[in-house]
This record gives structure tokens, C-alpha cells and sequence, in this order.
């Protein structure tokens, strides 16, 4: 399994982090002199863009560590981590806007639209700029794998997310400006948190399933048996797994009963080859037998997928 390939991707980061510390500064700034919740609300959600990069490009340069004594499957695993952290703290970013909103309903303050305005679409401009960076070329873990890094789509879930922020910034400073209604900017901060909620739940919701080891998602661990039991010289397929060690990362094991006279390394050769086009699966562990392991003393075990010819 080869560890990741990241260089261009890791300068990508530095360049974008660097561009959201400097839109943090502005939008901080510019909300305690506006008073636009809203636009404290988006530089919060900025600050924790800031550490999500950060965890991203750390975890992007320990997964691009090779396999070692220690670590057989190498560091891919920390792409998951990080995309895991990456969703928590949007839920904490999304909490942290509703309840600042909720006291700003409670108590509405006098905001300065015009400048408000000014920096909210200075943000969404470098918020567009750092998406851009970050999703050129999206990052492909192996040479014709379609999946991308989940630790990049966290990064670029909360840069987007900031994006769609800071559109909801300008339209409340908008109407501010022609109505004087200063309890859309609480409003506008409680929409702001639900977009991020949203995808908080997303991203956290496919890093635990890549934890658990679940079955990756778009794939069948039926579709993928029923494949494999019509290579010629296949009678059943059986304790089959499928799992992710990270996004672009799929393994497979299983048992397979081959049929009288086969050739081994013949049959390994055309299965690997279908798991690979049809699924692309290309880490697998394939055990053959003659005799179905269920069937004998100290079996394999209960069959995940029993599918005979």
C-alpha cells in the first residue's frame, strides 16, 4: 500500500492557511468595530478553519509516512482522525453561533451595514480563492483512484462552509442598510450555524463509518461476491470483508472453493483483475481452498457473504 503522495497538495495548504489567518484578522476586527454578530459569528467559524487546515496538512504529512515495523498499513489512518476532529469542532462552531445568536435576539445591538458589507465580501472573495486552491486537481490517494481524501474534503467542508457565511454576512448587511432591521443579523448567525451542522454531520458521519469498518460507501459486499463467483474457476465465495483503511483506500479479504484443477495463480491473477475494474479494489487478501472451511474442524467462522455458482 503506498503512502500518500501530498507534496503539491501540502504547499496548497500552506498558502491557504495563510490566506484564512489574514481574513480572520479582518473579520474579527471588523465585527467588534461594526458590532455585527453575524460577522463574529464568521470569523469564529474562520478561527476553527484555521486549526482544521492546520490538523489537515499535519495529518496529510504524518499519512505520507511509509508502512513501518509499527504500523503495517502505514499512517493513512490519521486522514480519518483528522477529518473525525474536523466535524466535531463544526459542531462546536455551530452550538457556539446559536447560542451567541440567541443572546443577540434577546438584546438587539445597532450594526454599521456599510462596513459590514465591505469586509464580509473581502472574506468571500479569499474564502472562494482558498477553495479554488484547495480543489484543483482533487486529491487522488492512488494512481486511478476516483475517491478523495476525506481529510481534504473536511478541510474544504469548512472553507466552503465559511463561503456560504459570508454570502449570508452580505445579504443580512444588505437589508440592514435599506430596513434598519438589526435582528436579521441574529437571524442571518442562526442559518449561518445550521448550514455548518449540516456538514458537520456529514463529514463525522463517514469518518466513524470508515472507523468501524464499514462497507465503503457506493460498494455491496453482495455485488462484490456475485463478481467474484463468476470468475470461471470459482464454486463459492464466503467470509467476505470489505473495508476502508481511509477514503482512497479499500481492502478485501475472503475465502474462495475453487473448483477441481484450477490453477491457483491463474484464478488469483483474473480475480484481481475484476475486483480491481469493477470495484477498485486493489489491497486484497485471498485465501483458496478445496474444501469450504465452514465444513471442517476449527472453521473460519459464520460467512459474512456465502454465494455458491
Amino acid at each position: 500500500m503506498q503512502p500518500h503522495e501530498s507534496a503539491g497538495l501540502q504547499h496548497r495548504f500552506i498558502f491557504s492557511i495563510a490566506l484564512t489567518f489574514l481574513i480572520f484578522i479582518a473579520e474579527l476586527l471588523g465585527g467588534l468595530w461594526t458590532g455585527s454578530l453575524a460577522l463574529l459569528s464568521d470569523s469564529a467559524h474562520v478561527f476553527m478553519d484555521i486549526l482544521a487546515l492546520g490538523m489537515s496538512f499535519l495529518a496529510l504529512r504524518i499519512s505520507a509516512r511509509p508502512p513501518d515495523e509499527h504500523h503495517s498499513f502505514g499512517y493513512h489512518r490519521l486522514e480519518v482522525l483528522a477529518a473525525l476532529a474536523n466535524g466535531l469542532t463544526l459542531v462546536v462552531i455551530a452550538l457556539g453561533i446559536w447560542w451567541e445568536s440567541y443572546l443577540r435576539w434577546q438584546s438587539p445591538a445597532p450594526v454599521k451595514s456599510l462596513e459590514m458589507l465591505v469586509i464580509a465580501v473581502i472574506g468571500l472573495i479569499v474564502n472562494i480563492i482558498v477553495a479554488v486552491v484547495l480543489g484543483v486537481h482533487p486529491h487522488k490517494i492512488d494512481e486511478g483512484s476516483s475517491h478523495q481524501d476525506l481529510n481534504l474534503r473536511g478541510a474544504l467542508l469548512h472553507v466552503i462552509g465559511d463561503a456560504v457565511s459570508s454570502v449570508g454576512v452580505i445579504l443580512a448587511a444588505i437589508i440592514i442598510s435599506f430596513t434598519g432591521w438589526n435582528w436579521i443579523d441574529p437571524l442571518v448567525s442562526v442559518l449561518i450555524g445550521g448550514i455548518i451542522a449540516v456538514s458537520a454531520y456529514r463529514l463525522t458521519r463517514s469518518s466513524l463509518h470508515i472507523l468501524i469498518e464499514g462497507v465503503p460507501e457506493g460498494l455491496s459486499t453482495q455485488r462484490i461476491g456475485e463478481a467474484m463467483s463468476q470468475v470461471s474457476g470459482v464454486q463459492e465465495v464466503h467470509d467476505l470483508h470489505v473495508w476502508n483503511i481511509c477514503s482512497g483506500h479499500i481492502s478485501l479479504s475472503t475465502h474462495i472453493v475453487i473448483e477441481a484443477g484450477e490453477s491457483q495463480s491463474v484464478l488469483m491473477t483474473n480475480l484481481k483483475r475484476r475486483l480491481d475494474k469493477d470495484f477498485g479494489i486493489d489491497h486484497t487478501t485471498i485465501q483458496f481452498e478445496e474444501t469450504p472451511c465452514l465444513q471442517v474442524e476449527n472453521g473460519c467462522g459464520s460467512p459474512v457473504t456465502l454465494i455458491r455458482r
